[in-house]
């Protein structure tokens, strides 16, 4: 029997799902609603007082998913790709078993659903004999643990490093590991997964599928949207923008992003790769000319240094931000979300990485 609580919460879901992103958000922050027991009594108010951003293109969005939260679609040949519109994974049927690459926790047991409605049409086993980790971050992996039994867990040798010092029982360590490429074949099928270094993570790696001209890079291309926040939350920044030009440059038709509702195509990655080159040179124009003298002005006198620096970066970043959302609405989704965000992600990467540090230079 289902409880008022999950029937609500489900009922939520599957209203909401018209725009992608907002089930597996509100499954992220384990939502209780208006009229239950433990909702704030001051939900409603702060409904109300939240702002208003431009319209979600249609192009940005992917297909509805079903009352369950999940939508289960065919690439090509026998790959599928599971969605809840936040979160993304893939997975491989062969006569010998399934290949899953990631198991975000959103998605969590849905993701056994979805293998089932393929295999069981398809007469093929359902049980999963391998499963790939793109990185070691736990949105993308926290419901590795959902897979058990004799399953070979495949990840680069820096995830296997991460993950053991992180100690998350969700996140098992990988049985067999790589430093630079692994050809995993498995029932007629082959993944290639190769490492080009740090990019959003230190252990990011590509996961190629030739059979479906398919590849899979994770938080590094948001199909049809700006990047997540302060670029992804990503550990190298240069190194993330130099993966634009990696991922254009190998072979494939169809991208798994591992966010989002959609899949993308290399347009997608030319318009991305065009909003973070613009994004970038503002920001070093923006560094070379705002004048640091209101800031010093107003904080100076008062000694506070970190007000000096906050006040002047977040200037800096509204400045570099401005033109690229006037630019880039109504064509990429939530330039208005994150663009600023992500401009002081540039701003700090420009002023560290690259060295262009506007009035923190070398003192005359």
């Amino acid at each position: 029997m289902t409880s008022p609580r999950k029937s609500d919460r489900r009922t939520f879901l599957r209203q909401a799902s018209v725009a992608a992103a907002v089930p597996a958000a509100a499954t992220l922050l384990a939502l209780d609603l208006p009229g239950t027991a433990t909702a704030a009594p001051s939900a409603a108010n702060l409904t109300d007082t939240l702002p208003d951003y431009a319209p979600v293109p249609a192009s940005a969005l992917g297909p509805a998913v079903n009352e369950s939260g999940y939508f289960v679609g065919r690439i090509a040949g026998n790959l599928y790709w599971v969605t809840d519109g936040f979160l993304q994974a893939m997975f491989l049927t062969t006569t010998e078993g399934v290949v899953m690459v990631d198991a975000p926790p959103t998605i969590g047991r849905n993701l056994l659903r979805a293998i089932a409605d393929v295999t069981r049409a398809r007469g093929l086993p359902a049980r999963v004999t391998h499963l790939v980790y793109s990185h070691y971050h736990a949105d993308h992996i926290g419901a590795a643990s959902i897979f058990d039994g004799a399953v070979k867990r495949i990840a680069h040798s820096e995830t296997r490093r991460l993950l053991k010092a992180a100690r998350d029982p969700n996140r098992p360590l990988p049985t067999v590991t790589f430093d630079e490429r692994y050809e995993l074949r498995v029932g007629g099928e082959r993944l290639e997964l190769s490492y080009h270094g740090p990019n959003h993570t230190p252990d990011n790696i590509f996961i190629h599928v030739p059979s479906a001209a398919t590849l899979m890079v994770v938080d590094v291309i948001f199909p049809g949207w700006v990047p997540f926040k302060n670029l992804a939350e990503s550990q190298d920044i240069p190194a993330w923008i130099a993966a634009h030009d990696l991922v254009l440059a190998t072979p494939w038709h169809t991208l798994v992003g591992g966010h989002l509702g959609r899949l993308g195509t290399r347009a997608d990655v030319a318009l991305q790769r065009d909003y973070v080159q613009d994004l970038a040179a503002n920001t070093r124009a923006t560094l070379g000319t705002l004048d640091p003298t209101p800031f010093f002005a107003r904080y100076g006198p008062t000694g506070n240094v970190w007000a000096i620096g906050k006040s002047y970066l977040d200037a800096a970043a509204e400045e570099a931000a401005a033109p690229v959302i006037a630019k880039y609405t109504g064509r990429l989704a939530a330039a208005d979300v994150f663009t600023t965000a992500n401009a002081a992600a540039m701003v700090n990467s420009t002023r560290i990485d690259a060295g262009i540090l506007g009035p923190f230079g070398i003192h005359p």
